[in-house]
């Protein structure tokens, strides 16, 4: 079910996290079940800002527009997420998720 890169003999002996220098996560709950329909984690690290986006796909993914934008001192209230690949199910639209995560940002 879940593979790694590891080798035969091979372990890990250690997993390291970069600390930002300040970080943010806003999500637009599900009234019943209070988990993220749209979820958006925003970090600023000395190299750069880092902006992760939940609920609104299959999985986890970086927004790289958003980052570029963070990145240039750009206002973030004009960025638009594509709604392809995003889920669209009775509890929102791919084109409503797409909305929420220029909210959420």
């Amino acid at each position: 079910m879940f593979t790694t890169a590891l080798a035969d003999g091979e372990i890990i002996t250690r997993v390291g996290f970069a600390v930002p220098q300040r970080s943010a996560y806003a999500k637009f709950r599900h009234p019943a079940s209070r988990y993220a329909i749209v979820g958006v984690y925003v970090a600023q690290h000395g190299h750069g800002w880092r902006v992760a986006v939940t609920g609104a796909a299959p999985s986890v993914f970086r927004w790289a527009a958003a980052e570029a934008a963070l990145d240039a001192g750009a206002d973030t209230a004009g960025i638009a997420m594509p709604a392809d690949d995003l889920n669209s199910d009775i509890h929102a639209s791919a084109d409503y998720r797409a909305h929420l995560c220029g909210v959420m940002l």
